[in-house]
């Protein structure tokens, strides 16, 4: 009876974290990715169906509506307590700090590769009859554009927690047509390329390097778009922007990045 009586109290026991109901999401998105992964597999051997379609948008709205339910719980609902928020913070560390592993990954294949340049590309790097990518082209461009991009970036976060409703949202706005033109130029800059991904271990490592963070561009770029309208919105207060805290962390793993890509990647 007294061991009941103590499972009663700890039952009942109040309190900070948010124990989330039932959601079809979770298990929706995991299907959703072992199907675009496996159509994606196909379609890179010539076998398109309509199937990598579905598997994409039904990841698409699987992610959008699980978002909505977050931020309903957090906004509307109040669960994400101060607790919640500094789990949430935490889980967003971690998955930085899995990006820049991954980063660090691409890093070692160039240095790997450009230190070391073995006999199958001629001992020489980048390999002969590669004309690699001038750094004071579209890359130029694209650099400043980023790191203008983090400035205002920073600057709509000041503003925010200041108070100042409109200049964060101005200086929001202004990160995303950055990363807008900046997704733009590496599509120009790709376009006017004198070598494919397929022409060497240096188009390989160029396309795979740059694709993945223009990828991680429009990520970022969509997280401060959903955090734009929220903003305007009235979501976010002076004390609680988790959310847009989150997309600034990974904005600026996105400049970072860069700028050593822009120095290890490119001919001056």
């Amino acid at each position: 009876m007294k061991a009941l009586k103590n499972r009663l109290i700890v039952s009942n026991e109040r309190h900070p974290f948010h124990l989330v109901d039932c959601s079809p999401w979770p298990i929706i998105t995991s299907v959703s990715i072992a199907h675009l992964a496996i159509s994606f597999s196909l379609y890179m051997h010539d076998f398109y169906s309509a199937r990598l379609s579905i598997a994409f948008a039904c990841l698409l709205l699987s992610i959008a509506f699980w978002f909505h339910d977050i931020i309903l719980e957090s906004t509307f609902e109040g669960n994400h307590t101060k607790k919640v928020r500094k789990g949430i913070k935490i889980g967003m560390s971690l998955f930085i700090i899995s990006e820049v592993m991954f980063f660090f990954s691409l890093f070692w294949a160039l240095f790997h590769f450009s230190l070391f340049p073995n006999i199958f590309i001629g001992c020489v790097w980048p390999p002969l009859g590669i004309e690699p990518v001038n750094a004071f082209g579209y890359a130029a461009i694209g650099t400043l554009i980023l790191i203008v991009s983090g400035i205002s970036l920073t600057y709509g976060h000041r503003e925010l927690i200041k108070g100042e409703r409109a200049n964060s949202l101005y200086g929001i706005l202004t990160t995303i047509i950055f990363g807008i033109l900046f997704t733009i130029l590496q599509f120009i800059e790709y376009i006017n390329t004198t070598f494919s991904i397929n022409d060497t271990v240096f188009g390989s490592i160029f396309f795979l390097f740059t694709g993945f963070h223009g990828f991680h561009v429009i990520i970022g770029t969509i997280m401060l778009i959903i955090c734009f309208f929220r903003h305007l919105n009235y979501h976010f207060t002076r004390e609680t922007h988790v959310g847009l805290d989150c997309a600034i962390w990974y904005w600026h793993l996105v400049d970072v990045v860069w700028i050593f890509v822009y120095l290890s990647l490119y001919k001056y």
